[in-house]
């Protein structure tokens, strides 16, 4: 029996990186180059009969801005399925950014490519830096059941390209691997005597790699134009090739293809982050960490605060912005690609990435604060200080709430509305008289306006009681005095809460007691100094390197109590190399002084920290660890949508220079907002609003290292310890700003638990750390030119409201909660949090409907959900 042909399927395509070493703004000059050449060329030439548009949605958008009149045009070569595009707005990475903002991208590029006629239905993913364990569910929701992708697999554990992912949850999508690159036909030679010799290296390591007589040759690299003579190099393949059959294809219809052909593929589980044959730079996660700082903060606030406050906004007669919305997204998107999130730019690319973030967060501030406002001047109020809290979460919340505000001179006392104390702090104060007051507008003469004598701006944090589900209570200022007031800073060195003692020591450790077993731990919170050689890609130590510890640094202490919180505030100074020289000669010539404030609250189970330093240091990294007494073999952490165990040690380490792996396998993770390890009876979990990167380390892998920071000074660099041979990126390229020189700030939180990881719910009490009550001041007197003057409105809402309340037990994790995009209902979204238990949601009084995460398509409403599950309710 002869062996059938090879069938050689040529994808014309551009890889389009919508920013890297060079800025967006020259990438949209080319790019509107690139489709005008490719409208032309499709239209004129039927024999080029497919074009892939590298699966991003968002480049319709650029190009339409200035070429509004080809719309037309592309949407008949759309409709036609001969320009392909989607399912993405931008090719996003998949392991930095949120799940919400995964589901978001392909939402809005799914949908704007279908306005034009058709979607991809393929996870086209041809250089994300790794692959999400999560992503096979994501697509299948979307109606995505192919997937066809670069980096991430080694063939230490798949031989082929073609298997079956399977996600954390069990769903499944039939997977080919590109395993030579995007790239990889992208320079065919037309000489007569170079194209079979050509031909018979590229597609026969191909084919050595195909489990089917099916091969992907993609024809394209990064921002390449459109090979016009593409079908008569193909005709020419065919005639100097008679061993295979050469096509001009695209992926729906060549996946459809191969997955016919194959058969007995292996099955992959869980996430695909090894570097052996692709780089996946696992260490972006803690590039440019101020960049990564301002994606995570804006992330957590647009699905945790912003989106949810709109839909009780709208709940009570308001418009929802839904454009407005889109364009904070779409903001997000263009800074989560694969480069643009990874910080793995030049300076001036990430410059533009700081400004759409500066964007995203002016708009999602100020939307936040008009709805707010809207529904507060409507509350029935009789107070001139009132205050309106906001709990974005579907269920009853108590805790603390931070916040600015204005306030008289005299003394207060807050109350709720049911007329109960509520204890409070002002932390900061700053008289502000005459600026409030002049900025006040009289838009009605008749009307009397109270106006204080004095006005402070103010920094309050005020316990509060039972803030009802999904929507608002308020409080007010009882101007009598205040009968909780605070006590004066001390020179002492603990501070305690009903869950832990803290105890500063002299060598500049904390020593954390946790009150229920009586357990002492010592050697807590010590911050690690070192070297690092890398790159915007990569970290890596230096071959000389040397550690520096805060233990032992000089180090003072005071301790703060008042009515709500204790505050150890601690200064260290650490002495550190300048740089990488000085680091290989063992000197230290900077001080890095470090500013640490410990916060226990009532009630509170997280120790939370806040950390100010000074950067004048090169090329370093900053970690602060904490030391569990759990031998760990595995560390626990969140992703998107669910919970991923990892092995705290890779076995890869054993063999990767021998099999000369592309990266060194590293055990440096991503995370969503915590890291965990755990064994029977306790855990420790460190939470995070800040970069989301960790590394179980220590002898025994007992300690949790939670990155703060690293800097370096060149986008790329050569022959790295953790990445051999070539630089990724550009070598000639400085990064001064990467240096992160200045003043830097860091947020994030620890505890201590008893019982298993189900027991200690850590994926809610990270949604509640990173969901907080936040709160608008309404009064006449601030009705003005400082907020904007706006007219009064009749008083019609009551004091507290909620739209609708989960019910509590064993609640799957929310993780989006806002109304529909097609309809006036409203989307409830929430997944499996845990390790072994299902988890369900009721919510009283309410039918939920259970649909896709396109939000049209209808799916069987599970009522228990298993392990990493995901599902979106529809409530009507």
């Amino acid at each position: 029996m002869l062996k059938a042909k090879t069938k050689v399927h040529v994808i014309p395509h551009t890889h389009w990186d919508r920013e890297w070493y060079f800025t967006t703004s020259r990438s949209k000059i080319y790019l509107a180059k690139q489709v005008k050449e490719v409208l032309e060329t499709l239209e004129n030439n039927e024999d080029f009969k497919y074009y892939l548009l590298d699966a991003q949605a968002s480049l319709l958008d650029d190009y339409l801005k200035w070429y509004p009149e080809d719309r037309g045009r592309l949407e008949a070569l759309i409709a036609a399925k001969r320009i392909m595009t989607g399912p993405w707005y931008t090719q996003t990475d998949q392991l930095v950014i949120s799940g919400e903002s995964i589901v978001r991208n392909l939402y809005y590029g799914q949908s704007i490519a279908e306005s034009f006629g058709h979607s991809m239905a393929v996870g086209y993913v041809p250089d994300a830096f790794g692959q999400a364990a999560q992503m096979p569910q994501i697509y299948k929701q979307f109606g995505i059941d192919t997937f066809l992708f670069w980096r991430g697999v080694a063939d230490n554990r798949l031989k082929q390209t073609e298997f079956t992912w399977k996600g954390s949850d069990g769903s499944e999508v039939f997977a080919v691997q590109i395993p030579f690159g995007y790239y990889y036909g992208g320079n065919i030679p037309e000489g007569e005597d170079d194209i079979l010799p050509y031909l018979n290296e590229q597609v026969g390591k191909l084919e050595a790699k195909a489990s089917t007589e099916h091969v992907y040759f993609p024809n394209g690299f990064d921002q390449a134009p459109i090979r016009k003579n593409l079908p008569e190099l193909i005709n020419r393949f065919n005639e100097v090739d008679e061993e295979r059959e050469y096509v001009l294809n695209e992926p729906e219809r060549f996946l459809q293809e191969i997955k016919e052909a194959a058969t007995s593929l292996p099955v992959l589980e869980g996430e695909l982050t090894e570097g052996k044959h692709s780089r996946i730079h696992k260490t972006i996660f803690s590039t440019r960490a101020d960049l990564k700082q301002l994606n995570n903060q804006i992330e957590n606030f647009i699905t945790n605060t912003l989106e949810p406050v709109l839909t009780i906004s709208h709940s009570l007669g308001h418009d929802y912005p839904h454009e407005t919305v889109a364009e904070i997204w779409k903001l997000m998107f263009e800074n989560a690609a694969h480069d643009s999130i990874g910080g793995c730019n030049s300076d001036t690319t990430n410059q533009d990435v700081f400004f759409r973030y500066k964007q995203a967060r002016d708009l999602g501030d100020n939307l936040l604060e008009l709805h707010m406002r809207m529904i507060a001047q409507k509350i029935n109020q009789e107070e001139t200080f009132s205050f309106t809290v906001f709990n974005a979460l579907p269920y009853v919340r108590k805790g603390y709430v931070e916040f600015d505000a204005y306030l008289p001179e005299k003394e207060f006392t807050i109350r709720d509305v049911n007329g109960e104390q509520l204890p409070f702090t002002i932390k900061e104060k700053t008289e502000l008289t005459d600026y409030v007051l002049n900025q006040h507008i009289y838009l009605n003469p008749s009307k009397k306006v109270y106006l204080p004598e004095k006005v402070y701006a103010a920094k309050l944090v005020v316990k509060v009681n039972d803030i009802p589900s999904l929507g608002y209570s308020q409080f007010y200022f009882d101007l009598k005095e205040n009968e909780l007031g605070d006590q004066p800073n001390e020179k002492v060195d603990s501070i305690e809460n009903d869950h832990y003692r803290i105890q500063f020591e002299d060598d500049c450790t904390l020593t954390i007691t946790h009150k229920p077993t009586g357990s002492v731990y010592k050697n807590q919170m010590i911050f690690e100094e070192n070297g690092d050689d890398g790159d915007s890609y990569n970290y890596s130590p230096p071959r000389k390197d040397l550690i520096i510890s805060s233990v032992g640094s000089d180090g003072t202490v005071d301790v703060g109590r008042n009515a709500v919180e204790e505050i150890m505030n601690i200064n260290l100074l650490m002495e550190v190399p300048r740089d990488l020289e000085e680091r290989a000669d063992g000197k230290c010539s900077v001080d890095m002084p470090l500013s640490v404030s410990v916060v226990l609250r009532s009630g509170d189970p997280l120790i939370h920290f806040n950390v100010d330093l000074d950067n004048q240091a090169l090329s370093h990294r900053l970690r602060v660890v904490f030391a569990t007494d759990i031998a760990s073999k595995f560390s626990y952490a969140d992703q998107p949508f669910g919970i991923i165990k990892r092995p705290v040690a890779l076995p890869e380490l054993d063999v990767w220079e021998e099999e000369e792996w592309q990266e060194k396998p590293i055990s440096i993770e991503p995370m969503q907002s915590f890291v965990n390890v755990h064994d029977e009876g306790h855990g420790f979990t460190v939470f995070t609003e800040g970069v989301r990167e960790y590394e179980i380390i220590g002898e025994h892998f007992d300690t949790i290292a939670l990155t703060l920071f690293r800097t370096f000074g060149y986008m790329g660099k050569e022959d790295l310890l953790y990445r051999p041979g070539r630089a990724s990126g550009e070598k000639i390229i400085e990064t001064p700003d990467a240096q992160m020189i200045g003043e830097l700030k860091f947020t994030f939180a620890y505890q201590m638990n008893t019982g298993g990881f189900d027991d200690a719910e850590l994926v809610r009490t990270a949604k509640e750390y990173l969901s907080p009550l936040t709160v608008y001041q309404l009064a006449d007197f601030l009705n003005g030119r400082l907020i904007f003057s706006n007219r009064d409105e009749e008083a019609q809402f009551e004091k507290e409201y909620s739209l609708f309340e989960v019910s509590p037990d064993h609640t799957a994790a929310v993780s989006a909660i806002k109304k529909a995009e097609r309809s006036d209902a409203y989307i409830l979204r929430c997944f499996n949090p845990y390790e072994t238990l299902s988890s369900r949601v009721d919510i009283k009084d309410h039918t939920l409907e259970a649909v896709a995460l396109n939000e049209t398509t209808a799916m069987e409403n599970i009522k228990d959900l298993s392990h990493c599950q995901l599902q979106t309710y529809v409530i009507k």
